[in-house]
């Protein structure tokens, strides 16, 4: 196995990535988790979540590198710190935006809700999409999930497929309303 030395240049990388890739990405992940680990902990977070953070930092590193789109400057273990940090920061920041509600305020809210509801509200529309279409609206455009995340939990096979999905449940969202202007929703 090739030894990398510190910092490592990215043509260098890219190199042992095409010669042995498993076991230079094992190298590379072995390195950087208890760093990883270390850090999620410190910001409320579990070893699943630091696996899954660098699992999805390796990825982007490794299509970052094979395709000449990455000039490191420092080590490959600082640069996937660094990318795990960002993506963590993310992840708090939509943990945040999803915390649950106590049963008796979530009811407390939709009560409000539906006796504030005009006769025109946008749900009844999107009900009427049925429950695929629902759910990845509401996921995508209620929740703020990313499409990855989206693909992962309706069970499609890629991302893009998810993609046209959600177009094509917003296409049949937009005829439904063609017909209405926005002073119906007032």
């Amino acid at each position: 196995m090739q030894t990398f030395p510190t910092p490592v240049m990215a043509s260098d990388l890219r190199e042992a990535l095409v010669n042995d890739r498993e076991r230079t990405l094992e190298k590379l992940y072995g390195k950087a988790y208890p760093m990883v680990l270390h850090y999620v902990y410190q910001h409320h977070g579990t070893a699943d979540d630091a696996q899954d953070l660098l699992q999805e930092a390796i990825i982007l590193f490794y299509e970052k590198v094979v395709h000449g789109q990455l000039t490191l400057t420092a080590a490959a273990t600082t640069y996937l710190m660094a990318v795990c940090k960002n993506l963590w920061r993310r992840e708090l920041e939509k943990r945040s935006r999803q915390q649950e509600l106590s049963p008796e305020i979530g009811e407390q809210l939709k009560e409000e809700v539906q006796a504030e509801q005009p006769d025109y509200a946008l749900a009844p529309f999107v009900a009427q999409l049925g429950e695929k279409c629902q759910a990845m609206l509401v996921a995508v455009y209620y929740l703020g999930q990313r499409m990855e995340q989206v693909a992962r939990e309706h069970q499609y096979r890629t991302v893009r497929s998810a993609t046209v999905q959600k177009y094509k449940c917003l296409e049949r969202l937009r005829k439904s309303l063609a017909h209405y202007t926005i002073n119906h929703f007032r």
